[in-house]
């Protein structure tokens, strides 16, 4: 999945490191996961889920201004998680009412 993901990445324009990419495929694999269970998605291919959810996540990230954010309804971590993985150095705050999400957004934080 890395090798797939490094060529969307590539596709994009966008340049991260490997430990980056590295995280961005455990949190797919994580979301595939739980979304088995818990049905946090309705895209069910890994494949898919690094261009609808990570790539589509991630390009906004040069347009971003400030380093404090906050992801209102983030469901399972879309944007948020990707863009706190390519934006180290900002915070993110993320907001869910649901709590199948909220448990997997702390099983994703720990």
């Amino acid at each position: 999945m890395i090798n797939t993901l490094t060529s969307l990445l590539q596709a994009a324009g966008i340049s991260l490191s490997d430990q980056q990419k590295q995280q961005l495929v455990a949190y797919v694999g994580l979301l595939d996961k739980w979304n088995k269970a818990y049905n946090l998605t309705s895209v069910r291919d890994p494949q898919q889920m690094l261009v609808r959810h990570i790539l589509d996540s991630i390009v906004v990230a040069p347009h971003l201004q400030g380093s404090r954010f906050i992801d209102v309804g983030t469901g399972p971590g879309l944007p948020g998680i990707p863009l706190a993985i390519v934006m180290p150095d900002a915070h993110f705050t993320l907001l869910d009412s649901l709590g199948k999400r909220v448990r997997f957004l702390r099983q994703v934080s720990a």
